[in-house]
This record gives C-alpha cells, structure tokens and sequence, in this order.
C-alpha cells in the first residue's frame, strides 16, 4: 500500500456515486436528465439532488417585475411535478431524493450545488438553446471545469 495513503482516507467516485445532482429547468432536455439521473440513483443507490438554479437578474426585473417571486412559482411547480412522478412509481422503485434551489447563472449555480453537495456525478439535458455554440453550452463548462463526472442527456 502507497504510504502517503491510509486505508480510511475518503477516496471520492470509488464504489460508485452517492450524491448524483441533475440540474433542471423545466425544459424537455432537463426533465430527460432528471429522469436518466433518477435511474442512476435508484441501480446506485445514491441520492438524487435536483437542483433549480433561480437566475440573479431577468429583463423583467428591470421594469419592475417581481423575479423572486416568478422564480419562487417555478420552483414550486417544479417540486410538484417531481413529487407527482416519484408517486407514479412508489411501491416499484425505491428512490431517495432532495430538491434544492440555488441563486445565479446555470453553469456557477450547478458548479456551486455540486460542491456544496459532495457530487460524485451530474447529469444534465443537452443545450435547447443555438446561442450556446458561441458562449458554451453549461454542458460544456461543467466538463471542462473537471471536478466531477458529467453525463449530457440529449
């Protein structure tokens, strides 16, 4: 054995995931990440983090309109809509999960919950938007940021 490595030393990503986040938004794309996401965490046993990033600043906010509050409605929407399906399959999947909101831009927000949360994975949808070739989908950065394993669900 290596001697700068004791045996109880955590060791992140070795027996498989524990946490796995998967970032959703509403769109198509996310629902399918958090659905392939659920199937990990089931065959893995591993916690499911979804993960709603809640933007900073909306053109709306500008005119006035209450972000904090449409962002808070989107939330709760989408708790509700995965409440609904993890009672679809109550009784055939066991399936241990936590939904959580974060603040910012998708990519620092999702950055920002893997870390907090001790991701050994994240899963996300596939970009829906074309402006992503130019800027970088938040696919793409998670990736090349390098600190977790990121699967891309088209």
């Amino acid at each position: 054995m290596d001697k700068d490595r004791t045996p109880a030393q955590f060791e992140r990503g070795t027996d498989g995931p524990k946490v796995i986040v998967t970032g959703v938004d509403g769109s198509d794309s996310s629902w399918r990440a958090v659905s392939y996401a659920a199937g990990l965490a089931r065959r893995q046993n591993a916690l499911l983090a979804i993960v709603y990033i809640q933007p900073l600043i909306t053109a709306g906010a500008a005119f006035g309109a209450p972000v904090a509050e449409t962002t808070g409605e989107i939330a709760e929407q989408l708790v509700d809509e995965i409440r609904r399906a993890v009672k679809q399959v109550e009784g055939i999947f066991q399936l241990r999960w936590e939904f959580h909101t974060f603040p910012g831009d998708p990519f620092g927000g999702l950055a920002k919950a893997a870390d907090e949360l001790k991701a050994d994975a994240v899963v996300v949808g596939a970009s829906e938007q074309a402006g992503h070739r130019i800027v970088g989908s938040v696919a793409v950065r998670l990736v090349k940021a390098g600190r977790w394993p990121v699967t891309v669900v088209p």
